[in-house]
């Protein structure tokens, strides 16, 4: 076999292989920003098999870019023992409770954390619907990122998962698209509010749930869903919602 082949029948081989193994989640995670990937590594390491869907090829949501560009983001008190736990280097602000984390660290970290935890990632991947049954989301319907860029007529695949997860950020995507094909359901989505740190921080926890049954939000997909504020770079909020968002999955699933 010539060395061309050799190597398309690898990476054909190696791809069906991992994606055949997303065919019976216990939990899919749409969206591979913060909050996404901090529920995936706690829900992967109790041994749930875990998927997040990316549509872009780069995960981490808006924490590259730090705040304006800067590549740095804050984050206050509790959540800086969820950062720690990733690995993640945290620098004291004198005279707060805050820190600062350099913003290309965090998502590498975290990507790579959710990953050792056992935790599936899987980019350039859009979730266009989800599967209902009986009065519940049962699983997710992924097609190509470029195949919806490029506007082709293609049918998508369809994935089984007992538990959803929007963490798409500040579009909602996923509870908006539920919402709009199923408007019998009446889920209202009033969309996020201005700028209000303090209180976005404490409403992003506080919004983390089920939003229906099988569909969980978590990130600013909360704040957007319940009409949150935001909060600007400041991201303690959405990693201590990815974690109550696991808990909470857990105790579904009956997985202390």
């Amino acid at each position: 076999m010539v060395l061309e082949d050799t190597i398309t029948k690898a990476i054909l081989d190696a791809s069906h292989q991992y994606l055949k193994g997303l065919l019976n989640l216990d939990v899919a995670v749409v969206g591979g920003g913060p909050s996404g990937l901090t529920a995936a590594k706690y829900l992967a390491e109790k041994g749930l098999p875990v998927a997040v869907f990316e549509r872009h090829l780069a995960f981490g949501g808006g924490t590259w870019g730090g705040g304006m560009g800067h590549p740095a983001i804050a984050i206050e008190k509790p959540a800086d023992e969820i950062l720690l736990d990733f690995g993640v280097e945290l620098a004291p602000v004198e005279g707060t409770d805050m820190y600062t984390a350099n913003s290309v660290e965090v998502p590498a970290k975290l990507a790579a954390g959710a990953m050792a935890a056992g935790a599936k990632i899987v980019t350039g991947v859009v979730v266009e619907d989800v599967v209902l049954r009986k009065d519940m989301v049962t699983g997710v319907v992924i097609n190509g990122y470029a195949i919806e860029k490029a506007g082709l007529h293609i049918d998508p695949l369809a994935l089984t998962a007992k538990y959803v997860v929007d963490a798409t950020g500040h579009e909602a995507s996923v509870t908006n698209i539920l919402a709009r094909k199923n408007p019998e359901l009446g889920i209202n989505i009033p969309g996020e509010k201005s700028m209000w740190a303090e209180d976005g921080e404490k409403s992003l926890v506080d919004n983390t749930r089920e939003v229906y049954p099988g569909l969980f939000v978590t990130g600013m997909a909360a704040n957007a869903v319940y009409g949150g504020y935001r909060m600007g770079a400041i991201f303690g909020g959405m990693f201590l919602s990815g974690k109550k968002c696991a808990d909470e999955i857990l105790k579904k699933l009956n997985r202390p």
